[in-house]
């Protein structure tokens, strides 16, 4: 499996939580697992943990490069699937895993994400020339995403061979007090935000909707958790009632989930949205933009959706902040996710089906492709553009 990053890395986030849960339940179903992905300061350049091989080798850019090299050096018919995860840029493994079975993880595509993170030229070259382009080489490759959304969206880059597997879950740990009970509710109106602090978050937004929140609900508060390179600007900005707690533990991230009223999520577009399913499972609702990814996760858990708009956001706040703090709370569920050993299970029945049983051609510009055909490893074959449940 090749990802950018892994959990040792201080950039990592949803895509790599995912890989983590994922690969160490292959390894409990029996399977060897190899983990490629860029070296980290202060990490050995390999390693096995809970049974998964992690190897680190190259940096932001060179990862990619050196996955290759580290595949054609060691490969001699010693991998049997062979995982492209694409996070913005894929591996390219299609064209250089030779007749090793390939298939493809995408959480979601860049697209708006391009014009959030990167300056003009390069975001209009990002989202118009090498996003499409590199996703045309994975038109004959099983790719595997977490949402409707993203299969919708990797659908209109011309990709067919799309299934669904839902997002991954873990039930909440053990975060109650001495009294053996989970912490109560703030007596403030209190609102959580939670993620990486970067431009495609829009967490600027959040500052925004929370200020207009201030003025019809002057006792409100909102928690910020994470880091990232916004923190300065975003403390500069912050309206009196912000608190910042950073990167937290597991638990701590639950126990201010259950304190708080409502999450708040403003993301220009995500895979699913985890943060929401899991104040979800400590009843805590979402109120998030309407975009890919969060109207799946948010639709799922029973929260609410809004125009993006920092004031569309406020609006609802305000509307629904003050029955949830009298203790009206609404019925809210982890819903559309799985155990993370039947998230693996499921992954595997995709990658290993073969969906090209017939294979198909395309004639463009006079030149005809044909589609690989691949072996049936899995049983049953499977249709394209499915849900896996």
């Amino acid at each position: 499996m090749f990802n950018w990053r892994d959990m040792a890395h201080p950039l990592a986030g949803g895509a790599e939580v995912y890989t983590h849960n994922v690969t160490r339940a292959w390894v409990d179903q029996g399977h060897d697992v190899t983990l490629f992905c860029a070296a980290v300061d202060g990490a050995p350049g390999e390693e096995v943990a809970d049974g998964v091989r992690t190897v680190r080798r190259g940096g932001r850019h060179s990862v990619y490069t050196q996955a290759r090299r580290f595949y054609v050096a060691e490969r001699s018919g010693t991998y049997d699937l062979v995982v492209d995860e694409v996070n913005t840029r894929p591996f390219g493994c299609p064209r250089w895993a030779g007749t090793t079975r390939v298939a493809a993880l995408v959480h979601q595509v860049a697209r708006e994400v391009w014009h959030q993170e990167t300056a003009i030229p390069v975001a209009l070259l990002g989202r118009y020339v090498l996003e499409p382009r590199w996703l045309a080489a994975y038109r004959d490759v099983p790719v595997m995403t977490v949402s409707e959304s993203s299969r919708a969206s990797l659908a209109e880059y011309g990709l067919s061979n799309i299934t669904v597997v839902p997002e991954g879950f873990t039930e909440p740990p053990d975060f109650a007090g001495p009294n053996g009970t989970r912490p109560p509710r703030e007596g403030r109106p209190t609102l959580v935000w939670a993620g990486r602090l970067a431009r495609n978050k829009r967490p600027l937004d959040a500052l925004e909707a929370f200020e207009r929140v201030r003025e019809e609900v002057p006792d409100a508060q909102l928690w910020i958790i994470g880091s990232g390179p916004m923190e300065h600007l975003l403390r500069a900005a912050a309206p009196d009632g912000t608190t910042f707690f950073g990167r937290v533990p597991e638990v701590e991230k639950y126990r201010l989930f259950a304190r708080a009223h409502a999450l708040i999520a403003t993301s220009v577009r995500e895979g699913w949205g985890l943060t929401v399913t899991e104040a979800a499972s400590v009843g805590t609702p979402a109120i998030a933009y309407n975009v890919p990814g969060l109207a799946d996760s948010v639709t799922a858990s029973k929260g609410c959706i809004v125009r993006p708009s920092p004031g569309a956001l406020a609006k609802k706040i305000v509307e629904l902040l003050p029955s949830w703090v009298d203790g009206v709370m609404p019925d809210v569920i982890p819903g559309g996710v799985l155990p993370w050993k039947d998230v693996a299970s499921l992954l595997l029945e995709g990658m290993l089906s073969d969906r090209s049983a017939e294979q198909r051609t395309r004639s463009k510009a006079g030149r005809v492709r044909t589609a690989r055909t691949t072996g049936d490893l899995a049983g049953t074959p499977v249709r394209p553009n499915r849900t896996l449940r």
